[in-house]
């Protein structure tokens, strides 16, 4: 746990040294769960949008895009239920006064059974090596069955009394498992009440006659308040999408663990609208799509799982997260979820117009049930940063930090170094920029030895860095040095922009996704 928390100390430094992420406003001391992408961070969070928006619009035909205002009528979320039931479970401790999603607390005394049930996992591996079949011993073997099983039987419970709104039965199952404040180990807690996350704002020239709004706690509405507009414009016939990436708001009880949960975030999401009755056809295709997707970055099988969930929200009828072994644990990275038909009857209900889909072929109106992806670029950004940095010893006894992004994602694609400045070496790494900067994000730099200028650009995530030297001037070669195994190859000029963009290229690697 202590390698665990110093890996999160250490992320969270690097991405404001070397200019990725700031707290937001932090001259003024800052602003709680808030915070700015740098100039280094604004490249990677693009770069991942981007990756998003091209696996999920452009390369599918039956997906469009969507750009929907984060104002909307006040009527929009009481019809989709998040007046009334968009709510946390809160606890406060009364001795530290600290206050907590009780949800959250038992979730993490969940793990914790899991993170045991591993352990006894990994050690009966190293002794058994090829011999060990994992199947075998999760199923049969005492302790594992025992941590595994009570997990499960306190979630279901969580589950249950939520779902119930047994809020009584929630504070019951926190003294039960003798649930601890995490800062002060004090366990005098509070009732469970339940808390509305949304923004509340005014529209109007006046306080007396503004309309009262919500600033948007999800993009979903966007798109299904437009779901006929985009279809009889585009001539969409079912199975179709729409996707959006944007803002949303949302004044959590307990903003913490850096980006991984802020008030103010943003999301990728794709509302896929089916026929009724093959939603769940199209849950399990997305679900194995997604996870393809996040695979092709190639941060590690392992690091990714399936959470099906034990309480469904009211508008679904089946949902799994994917979830991410980030630095504090496995954590909701993204949600598929089979929503059926709710979104369109409820606002069809209240704003009183039609939202169904007339089918020519077989000549009936009925009402799509909707199949959800939601990744919140914030969290994926998160993943991949956290993921990436790495410390490393090298054969010499020195260190080196590295932060080995994937290179479709990385701010920048190649550092152009020249060995001195002096003898027209810059002005033949300029005259390199200006041809590369058509293609690709690069930087010139010429400050301090060439060593110390590959270390500043590992640690900002480049994945190459091209030096001109006093051979370049005399036969147009460059040495270009690749970030991940420090190799070095003799290159001509005309041959870098291709290599560069062979391990760049986003058909490269989405093409893993096949």
């Amino acid at each position: 746990m202590a390698k665990q928390e110093d890996l999160f100390k250490n992320v969270v430094s690097h991405a404001k040294e070397y200019g990725f992420i700031f707290p937001s406003s932090e001259i003024y001391d800052g602003l709680s769960a808030v915070y700015d992408y740098a100039q280094n961070g604004v490249e990677l969070k693009k770069n991942i949008r981007e990756y998003w928006w091209k696996a999920m619009v452009q390369m599918h035909e039956n997906i469009v895009g969507l750009d929907a205002a984060i104002l909307m009528h006040p009527t929009t979320w009481k019809a989709s239920g998040h007046v009334d039931a968009f709510n946390d479970p809160l606890i406060d401790n009364k001795d530290s006064k600290k206050r907590y999603r009780a949800d959250v607390l038992i979730e993490d005394y969940a793990e914790k059974l899991n993170q045991k049930a591993e352990k006894e996992i990994e050690k009966a591996s190293a002794r058994f090596g090829d011999a060990f079949n994992r199947e075998e011993f999760v199923s049969t073997n005492a302790r594992v069955v025992e941590y595994l099983s009570r997990k499960k039987e306190i979630l279901e419970r969580m589950a249950k009394s939520l779902g119930d709104e047994n809020l009584e039965d929630v504070k019951a199952l926190i003294e039960e498992l003798e649930i601890a404040d995490p800062e002060t180990g004090s366990r005098n807690w509070t009732d469970v009440k339940q808390f509305n996350l949304m923004f509340g704002t005014k529209l109007g020239a006046s306080a007396d006659n503004a309309m009262d709004l919500y600033l948007r706690p999800e993009t979903a509405q966007g798109i299904f308040v437009n779901f006929l507009n985009v279809q009889k414009s585009g001539r969409m016939k079912i199975p179709f999408g729409i996707a959006q990436t944007g803002k949303a708001f949302r004044n959590e009880i307990v903003a913490r663990q850096f980006i991984f949960r802020m008030r103010e975030f943003e999301q990728m999401e794709m509302q896929f609208f089916v026929k009724p009755g093959e939603e769940m056809k199209w849950y399990e295709y997305w679900k194995k799509t997604r996870l393809n997707w996040h695979l092709s970055l190639g941060l590690g099988k392992e690091n990714y799982r399936f959470h099906d969930h034990e309480k469904l929200a009211h508008y679904a009828n089946a949902a799994a997260d994917i979830e991410f072994n980030f630095p504090f644990g496995f954590k909701e990275l993204e949600g598929i979820h089979s929503r059926t038909d709710f979104d369109l009857k409820a606002h069809e209900q209240f704003s009183g117009k039609k939202m169904q889909y007339f089918d020519t072929e077989t000549n009936t109106n009925y009402t799509p049930y909707v199949v959800e992806t939601s990744v919140g670029l914030d969290r994926m950004f998160l993943a991949v940063f956290s993921n990436s940095l790495k410390e490393e010893t090298l054969e010499d006894g020195s260190t080196r930090t590295v932060l080995q992004l994937p290179a479709v994602l990385a701010p920048t694609k190649a550092a152009v170094l020249p060995l001195v400045k002096k003898d027209g070496l810059p002005e033949v790494a300029k005259g390199i920029i200006e041809d590369l900067k058509w293609d690709f994000n690069v930087a010139y730099d010429e400050k301090d030895a060439v060593g110390r200028r590959y270390r500043r650009q590992d640690a900002l995530g480049t994945p190459f860095c091209i030096t001109v030297d006093h051979q370049t001037l005399e036969d147009h070669t460059v040495t270009i040095r690749h970030r991940d195994s420090m190799k070095q190859d003799r290159v001509a000029i005309s041959d870098v922009k291709s290599i560069i963009d062979h391990e760049v290229s986003m058909k490269n690697w989405l093409m893993k996704t096949n």
